[in-house]
C-alpha cells in the first residue's frame, strides 16, 4: 500500500467526517425547531430558540467547511497538478466566504 492510496483513504474519511457533521447538525436542528414550534405558545420566545438554533446550526456548518478545506488542501498536496491547485483555489475561496458571513452573522446575532 502506498502513500497516496492511505491519502486517498484518509481524505476520504475525511469528507465523510464532514458530511456527517452536517447532516447531524441539520437533523438536530430540525428536531429542536419541530419540538420548539409544538411546545410553544410564545412568538417572542419561540423566535429568539429560533436565532439560538441558526446559530448552533450554522457552527455545524463552519465546522464541516473547515474539515472539507482541510481535506482538499490535503489532495492538492499529494496531487500538485495545476487544474486540481485552480479548483482547490477556487472552492477554498468560495468555502472560506461563506465562513466568514456566516460567522459574522453568528456574532452579530448573539
Amino acid at each position: 500500500m502506498n502513500i497516496n492510496s492511505v491519502m486517498d483513504k484518509i481524505i476520504f474519511i475525511m469528507n465523510c467526517i464532514a458530511i456527517i457533521i452536517l447532516i447531524f447538525g441539520v437533523i438536530l436542528a430540525a428536531y429542536y425547531f419541530i419540538k420548539k414550534s409544538l411546545t410553544s405558545k410564545n412568538l417572542n420566545l419561540l423566535s429568539q430558540n429560533n436565532k439560538t438554533l441558526r446559530n448552533q446550526l450554522a457552527s455545524y456548518i463552519l465546522l464541516s467547511f473547515e474539515i472539507l478545506i482541510a481535506s482538499d488542501i490535503i489532495q492538492s498536496i499529494i496531487k500538485p497538478d495545476i487544474k486540481d491547485i485552480l479548483v482547490l483555489g477556487a472552492l477554498v475561496i468560495i468555502r472560506t466566504l461563506i465562513s466568514y458571513f456566516l460567522d459574522k452573522e453568528v456574532k452579530q446575532s448573539k
